[in-house]
């Protein structure tokens, strides 16, 4: 059988490179993308500089990442960012920024992969979202509504993909050890964690978990979903 391909945006550290790790690990061809360059090296593993809130660079990714191993199978929709600040506090310029990278970078990446997916009739596309969405938590309004858009997004592009045999789902983790929970504040960090069922902070193998479940051959009537991490 041949070894399915995914392409996992912002997967030069934290959560995408860990997922990158695993599925180099399991004998998936994998596709990286990020704005810098990668330490990574495996027979199985080719990386692009690509800015995901551009457009053109998402167009000109995808269309090379197609040549490299013939086809884009799978697409895990990680990359984003964060900004936690009160509304009132929060810039333009940040706003447009984290939508830009959060929603219009998921969107790009899953308009680009579906047309290849669309002509093999299959695919999976597993977009992040967070449980800052259903939380309500204050000072994350910006965040929270990027990643509520994406959710949005996902129901849609369920429903319009699903005649070519293509699911899109999401995850969203809680909390977890990485660079990007460096701008949380730790009494955030733990107010978060408290309002969750399970009082820890998340880990890599329970978002590898959901997402094996969404990518799995066996789940094929499973689509417009989401699953938040930790418990609410």
């Amino acid at each position: 059988m041949k070894n399915k391909t995914i392409l996992i945006t912002g997967n030069r550290k934290g959560i995408g490179r860990k997922l990158t790790e695993n599925y180099l690990e399991l004998k998936y061809n994998v596709i990286g993308c990020s704005r810098q360059s990668t330490d990574l090296k495996h027979n199985n593993y080719k990386h692009f500089i690509c800015d995901v809130s551009d457009e053109p660079s998402v167009i000109k990714t995808v269309k090379l990442a197609k040549k490299v191993f013939g086809t884009i199978d799978i697409l895990i929709n990680n990359a984003g960012v964060a900004s936690l600040n009160h509304f009132i506090l929060t810039p333009g310029k940040t706003l447009n920024n984290v939508f830009k990278i959060n929603f219009n970078g998921s969107f790009y990446f899953a308009r680009e992969c579906s047309k290849v997916m669309i002509k093999n009739s299959f695919g999976r596309i597993v977009n992040f979202s967070t449980i800052a969405v259903p939380l309500d938590l204050e000072g994350e309004l910006v965040y929270a509504s990027s990643k509520a858009a994406v959710e949005q997004m996902s129901k849609i592009l369920a429903k319009e993909l699903s005649s070519y045999n293509i699911t899109v789902n999401t995850i969203g983790p809680t909390p977890v050890k990485t660079d990007l929970m460096k701008v949380v504040p730790k009494d955030k960090a733990q107010e978060i964690i408290n309002k969750q069922t399970f009082k820890r902070f998340g880990t890599f193998e329970d978002i590898i978990n959901v997402i094996d479940f969404f990518i799995s051959d066996k789940s094929q009537f499973i689509t417009g979903q989401k699953i938040y991490l930790g418990g609410l």
